[in-house]
């Protein structure tokens, strides 16, 4: 009999019950609507991407965008129009196009004042791999008739990354969104589109009538995370410091609206979940600096929906709408009806299943956001909603 020690096996590990490893049945804390845990909230947040550090300061005006000359116009017309919308990545030739085609429609060139003055993209430009070769087919294309400039933040599929083919963060959105001086890039050929010059993939819009802040919520399908992690914490630095700058302005007297935007959301019923943990980030930093939006605009969600946030803030009763439209083209998403039902601290209150944009009207006395749907080359108004300052 040999008395030589039994070696040790080592078992291989059992296989998982379900094919994704962080689907799990017990229930986070909180009630989500997905059947992912916390192990999946850790999971997304450990694979955040850093933000690229603003070239400058993160605040443009309107200015900026389109000329002194016609933002001065715009002030003395005592408002000023824009488009948004996200989720577009298609072509020419799709739901994307038809989008296109009815904002480029808004415009009136005899009347450049009272025309929508940009476009803001909620994000989620460019899907898939290769984005620096897409941007003609998925954005040059589409936009060619399209006489405005576009402004953006980055989405998930914008700052996802692949070896071979994107291998740094957001590489393709600067090069094109944040670029150092405008140009017409080569991949945009005859398109004679000049890329933007935004400081950042987060940034403040100083512009008559209303402050527009653009944050970027990271690569995670859901949820999505303004600081933690690769993120770092400048970003939401930042925004508690611009919202106290916006705070001292009030105080002075200097009241503008004010729309916060990330492109995932917050609240959502369908396509993607919405984002505590994000929400909580923000949260944060609107006490820290002493400011809630009066609107909150976000994608993601391939649908239109709207609710109503009702929170006291700062020894006020405040009733903010929280507007999903991942409408821009990519695909529509089924999405339930709303008809007020209150889930938490808001109410679900408005739903549309389909394409279109938002277009938004901000004046001294409030802001009005409207919902309009496209269909081919049909349009119509399907929501609307109202913010009086």
């Amino acid at each position: 009999m040999s008395s030589a020690t039994t070696p040790t096996v080592k078992l291989k590990k059992p296989p998982l019950r379900f094919a994704h490893p962080f689907f799990t049945t017990t229930p986070p804390k909180r009630r989500r609507p997905t059947p992912f845990g916390r192990r999946m909230i850790d999971h997304v947040q450990s694979k955040l991407q850093p933000i690229p550090k603003p070239r400058r300061d993160p605040m443009m005006t309107l200015a900026d965008i389109i000329g002194p000359d016609a933002a001065a116009a715009i002030e003395k017309s005592g408002a000023l129009r824009f488009h948004s919308t996200g989720d577009t990545g298609r072509s020419a030739d799709s739901p994307q196009g038809q989008v296109a085609a009815a904002m480029t429609a808004d415009y009136d060139i005899q009347h450049p004042a009272q025309s929508p003055a940009f476009f803001f993209h909620l994000g989620d430009v460019i899907y898939g791999h290769s984005k620096d070769q897409l941007y003609r087919r998925e954005f040059y294309e589409p936009y060619m008739h399209y006489p405005g400039k576009i402004i953006g933040i980055p989405g998930n599929h914008d700052g996802e990354v692949f070896p071979q083919s994107d291998p740094t963060t957001l590489r393709a959105f600067e090069a094109n969104f944040c670029a150092a001086t405008p140009t017409v890039p080569p991949i945009a050929g005859t398109i004679f589109r000049e890329t933007m010059t935004q400081p950042g993939v987060y940034w403040l819009l100083d512009a008559p009538f209303v402050d527009v802040i653009g944050l970027y919520s990271n690569v995670g399908e859901g949820p999505g995370f303004i600081s933690g992690g690769a993120a770092g914490q400048a970003q939401k630095t930042w925004l508690v410091a611009t919202l106290q700058r916006i705070k001292k302005e009030r105080d002075a007297g200097k009241r503008k609206g004010l729309i916060l935007a990330t492109h995932h959301p917050a609240f959502s019923n369908a396509g993607h979940s919405g984002s505590d943990q994000m929400l909580k980030d923000i949260d944060e930093a609107c006490t820290k600096g002493g400011v809630m939006p009066d609107i909150f605009l976000a994608g993601h969600s391939h649908t239109y929906q709207r609710y109503t946030r009702r929170i006291r803030f700062a020894q006020r009763s405040l009733e903010i709408p929280f507007v999903v439209a991942g409408i821009g083209g990519i695909n529509d998403q089924p999405v339930p009806p709303a008809n007020g039902q209150v889930q938490g601290d808001h109410s679900f209150d408005a739903s549309h299943q389909g394409f279109g944009y938002l277009l938004i009207e901000a004046k001294a006395t409030g802001i009005e956001v409207r919902a309009i749907g496209v269909t081919g080359t049909a349009k119509s108004q399907v929501d609307q909603v109202a913010v009086t300052l």
